[in-house]
């Protein structure tokens, strides 16, 4: 076993808590497979006020939660509650808040539309992430990112949780999934992002105003380790952006070499660091 024996999956879907997709299979899968290969793993997803918690026998960890995260100016506090899935021997942790999350659905509402502070939502998503995992005493070797919910986790690692004991040595690997948001972000997202260790100039990529789904992704792809195409069509110009910045990619794979393809992944993108 190499160095890289801890992975953290931060994702936006796991089945059986919301519907079946190709993002809610691998978020329940993959943490399995790699778990039963002899690394030890932690599981994050939000908690879409589509999940019925009395099914699911979620439950609140009272000494993970109690915890505000300030957003735009903003007090929001963050509540952190686990479920287990019995068949796989995995626990997963939700981040909860009742602004952004509770009696809310995914990306879109009930009659399709985005919600328009989606980008606060994946801001509070990220910081939430990463205050429990301090809080659990975990240093992660690798830290695997789905989804565009997650897509801020990189530049937070790089920059400004680099200091913490919990992440210092961390390797971040994003995945690309075929596009999954619609809609420009808030014309004052980058101004949301910043926080201590974060200025105006780490965010390079994003432009001023008008910031697409794919400007969100070449963000993650910037902070990240390793790339990996997730779907068969992804957006081709985040995919281009990885390559010529010489990122280490893992190309699409097929659902029945996926899981031994990301392990294998995993040690590289470890391995790249130790250079």
């Amino acid at each position: 076993m190499t160095k890289a024996n801890k992975v953290l999956f931060i994702t936006q879907e796991i089945t059986p808590y919301v519907p079946e997709s190709e993002m809610s299979t691998i978020g329940r899968n993959l943490p399995q497979a790699i778990q039963e290969k002899g690394r030890e793993i932690r599981t994050f997803m939000p908690k879409w006020g589509n999940i019925n918690e009395r099914r699911n026998q979620l439950h609140e960890v009272i000494r993970l939660s109690g915890m505000n995260l300030i957003i735009d100016d903003t007090d929001h506090p963050l509540i952190i509650k686990v479920a287990s899935i019995q068949s796989a021997r995995m626990q997963v942790y939700f981040i909860d808040n009742d602004d952004y999350f509770q009696n809310r659905l995914q990306a879109v509402d009930e009659n399709g539309v985005e919600y328009t502070d989606n980008d606060s939502r994946a801001i509070f998503y990220a910081r939430g992430v990463l205050e429990t995992v301090k809080k659990l005493r975990w240093c992660p070797d690798v830290i695997h990112c789905h989804g565009w919910m997650s897509a801020l986790v990189p530049l937070y690692i790089k920059k400004a949780y680099n200091e913490e004991p919990s992440f210092r040595d961390s390797k971040v690997v994003f995945s690309l999934y075929e596009d999954e948001l619609k809609n420009n972000l808030s014309e004052d997202f980058a101004t949301k992002l910043l926080l201590k260790g974060i200025s105006k100039d780490d965010l390079g990529i994003l432009p001023e105003q008008n910031i697409t789904f794919e400007d969100l992704c070449k963000l993650a792809v910037d902070y990240s380790d390793g790339v990996i195409q997730n779907s068969a069509s992804v957006n081709e110009g985040v995919m281009e952006y990885a390559r010529q910045s010489n990122k280490l990619i893992l190309d699409y794979q097929n659902p029945d070499s996926y899981a031994n393809a990301c392990n294998e992944f995993y040690d590289k993108v470890w391995e790249e660091s130790q250079k």
